[in-house]
């Protein structure tokens, strides 16, 4: 079964309330995503414990019902 978009962002904007989240179907199955995630969570942290954050948020879907997500994840910029 596949994962829809809005029930990926629903589950990040949960974790993060100040995301700013774009969703993109890559395959059109419902199984391949890239998402862009910026969050003022994500300041000062690695990418990859960013990355981590997200799967976090994701409560184990990742790898299950949502079989793969390219992740970019930043900051927002200091203004």
């Amino acid at each position: 079964m596949a994962m829809k978009a809005a029930d990926i962002e629903t589950m990040i904007k949960t974790a993060f309330p100040d995301a700013v989240i774009e969703i993109k179907d890559l395959a059109g199955d419902g199984d391949h995503y890239a998402a862009t995630v910026v969050s003022e969570a994500f300041r000062g942290r690695t990418r990859v414990a960013q990355h981590q954050m997200v799967y976090a948020a994701l409560q184990g879907n990742m790898g299950g019902v949502l079989h793969a997500l390219a992740l970019t994840t930043s900051a927002p910029a200091i203004s």
